[in-house]
């Protein structure tokens, strides 16, 4: 049974440190898990009415774990989440000077004070070595977003939900990479998409990679194919659905390991639980940021 009273499915969840390694022998597996019995893995699934089953995932967790703060935009009028669409997306962006090209001081040197960067990381700052494409289009009077669930055989990130993109090739600015990405993994044809303006670098925890989100549109609903070898799923979400209180969670981390210098207290790890996915991670970070930057007073 659930904790609102009705019943639900199990759920599958691997806890534990992320490795590189194709096998999970260094975490914890977690068959079927009863909610009443371990809440605290339960709400990973089953946050905000979620019906279903979240595929399995590797969530690093530690022991130290609590909850965090509500999300930003919970305090706006329902009808203020509604009725997101392209071109409140590109005002907002346009506001935050975050509109057309990424600034080449941000590429190559990404790394001020800025929240979704959690200042430790990477010591000394390094440049850019990774892009991905948040690509939007409107249906219906609202924006959505493309996602991607990363293929179950990969060797890092597994079953992870992400945006389309990945590693930079020599010479290959972030808006390159991030368009041929996007056409390997779901075959995006590159002339269809206009770019729209970007987010900031976030930096991944278990690889250090600095990721350059380029934010994007495309004129309607695209044709989209994932690659078998590297995405297992491609689905969409409006900023509305994302933007739902109940659709995201905070929690608090304390993180160590090589990429951090000093270790990480009080790490904020956000997540969203939606289209029966679970969202966390650099992904998320970048969500957080867009979602920010569209509902903010003014933006």
């Amino acid at each position: 049974m659930s904790l609102t009273g009705r019943p639900r499915r199990g759920i599958r969840v691997v806890i534990g440190r992320a490795t590189d390694r194709a096998d999970t022998r260094s975490s914890q597996v977690i068959g079927t898990v009863d909610a009443l019995r371990y809440p605290q893995m339960s709400h990973l699934a089953y946050r905000g009415g979620m019906s279903g089953t979240i595929p399995p995932q590797v969530v690093p967790r530690p022991a130290t774990w609590r909850p965090g703060d509500v999300a930003p935009w919970a305090g706006l009028r329902p009808g203020a989440r509604h009725g997101i669409d392209l071109a409140l997306v590109r005002s907002a962006l346009a506001a935050h000077g975050q509109a057309g090209a990424v600034p080449e001081s941000m590429e190559h040197d990404p790394l001020p004070d800025h929240p979704p960067l959690a200042g430790g990381f990477i010591q000394p700052p390094r440049g850019v070595d990774s892009a991905v494409l948040v690509v939007l289009f409107e249906e219906a009077g609202e924006a959505r977003l493309v996602f991607t669930r990363r293929s179950s055989s990969l060797r890092s990130h597994r079953g992870q939900v992400s945006f389309p993109g990945g590693r930079l090739d020599p010479g290959e600015d972030p808006p390159g990479a991030a368009l041929r990405e996007a056409f390997e993994e779901v075959a995006l044809d590159p002339a269809l998409v206009t770019v729209e303006g970007w987010t900031h670098p976030v930096v991944t925890v278990t690889m250090g990679s600095v990721i350059m989100p380029i934010v994007a549109s495309v004129g309607s609903r695209p044709h989209l194919v994932a690659s078998p070898a590297e995405v297992d799923r491609v689905f969409d979400v409006s900023l509305r659905d994302l933007a739902d209180p109940a659709a995201f969670h905070e929690e608090r981390w304390t993180i160590t390991g090589e990429t951090t210098a000093p270790p990480l207290d009080d790490y904020k790890v956000w997540f969203f639980e939606v289209e029966g996915e679970l969202i966390w991670g650099a992904t998320a970070r970048i969500l957080y940021e867009l979602l920010s930057v569209v509902l903010a007073p003014g933006g």
